[in-house]
């Protein structure tokens, strides 16, 4: 039976492929997306993300999120950062997540009801448990479940790109969604459902090379197709700023949490084990993983190491699909 899955994006490169890997799957059912500030503006993120339902032909409701932190949005002002030069790509500035994504206007509209009250009125109705699946700041589902601490019960798991124990990104000690907001990270990760983190350090070591790439073009469809685009896309700026251990590749994060939930063997080194986050100090919006030998009350699983190839492969595999619920 395929799995009852609500995403929550913030549409730009890499969610696109993940949405895309959900819309493909015969093992994902997939009830909702809910948008979210993040890798751009909550209005940008809902509109590539409407766009890319149209262009798949999904039929599949979309919830427009929050367009800021919870509690107050953070920003790196007092750690010394490194000046990164603009991408040039052709003669044109190159980014990792473009404003719109290249596809037409989208014809459909975001639901009338918020993400957050989506949730507490979807969960709170469902006869069946439903698997989250959030890839950008945690806002919404925060939110959610403080607004409803019950829903928790009509949650299977909660599956989310975010974090990193020995890798980070966006400042020495934290990686970007969990940054973004760290209070509804920390609120997500003590709610008591199985919360499941698929953090930096995993979706480093599944990256997508431009050979993997040309895998996906000679798939042939829209999915393949769109994807090969924005993996490129994104080798193209990590071949620039921060370049992978393995040549020309990028880090796709967000599409290994659906391939996980396709194949949890792709992902090779799952521990359980004490999650919270840092809310205050230097170390605000730090994951903190408690891997001591006594460590603090277990509350999730952390993916340390990944497959690359059986990642690629579980995407091509999903490509070679046709959409699902169209």
């Amino acid at each position: 039976m395929a799995i009852k899955v609500i995403m929550d994006v913030d549409t730009g490169s890499d969610d696109a492929v993940c949405i895309m890997t959900a819309a493909t799957s015969p093992d994902i059912d997939l009830v909702a997306v809910c948008t979210v500030w993040g890798n751009k503006a909550v209005e940008n993120t809902t509109d590539n993300t409407l766009r890319l339902i149209d262009a798949l032909g999904l039929k599949v409701p979309v919830y427009k999120g929050c367009d800021t932190a919870m509690v107050k949005y953070l920003t790196n002002d007092f750690v010394p950062t490194p000046e990164r030069k603009p991408v040039m790509y052709q003669g044109k500035p190159f980014q990792m997540h473009a404003e719109h994504l290249d596809l037409p206007e989208a014809k459909s509209k975001p639901e009338a009801i918020p993400a957050a009250c989506f949730y507490v009125d979807y969960l709170r109705n469902t006869t069946e448990k439903v698997t989250l699946v959030p890839v950008g700041p945690l806002t919404n589902l925060g939110l959610a479940l403080r607004i409803a601490p019950d829903i928790v019960d009509k949650i299977d798991q909660i599956v989310i790109m975010g974090g990193g124990s020995k890798m980070t990104n966006c400042n020495p000690w934290s990686e970007s969604n969990i940054w973004h907001d760290p209070e509804a990270a920390q609120i997500v990760a003590e709610c008591g459902a199985k919360v499941v983190w698929i953090p930096l350090d995993a979706t480093h070591e599944a990256c997508i090379t431009m050979d993997d790439c040309k895998r996906f073009d000679k798939i042939g469809t829209f999915a393949a197709n769109f994807s090969a685009e924005q993996c490129r896309q994104r080798i193209i700026v990590h071949n620039a700023q921060q370049p992978l251990p393995v040549p020309d590749a990028a880090a796709v994060h967000d599409a290994l949490c659906i391939a996980y939930l396709i194949d949890p063997t792709v992902i090779t080194d799952l521990r359980h084990c004490h999650v919270e986050i840092g809310l205050s100090g230097y170390g605000e919006g730090q994951t903190i993983v408690d891997q001591r030998a006594y460590p603090l009350k277990k509350n999730g699983y952390f993916a340390f190491h990944a497959d690359r190839f059986k990642f690629v492969d579980i995407l091509c595999d999903c490509f070679k699909r046709p959409v699902q619920g169209t």
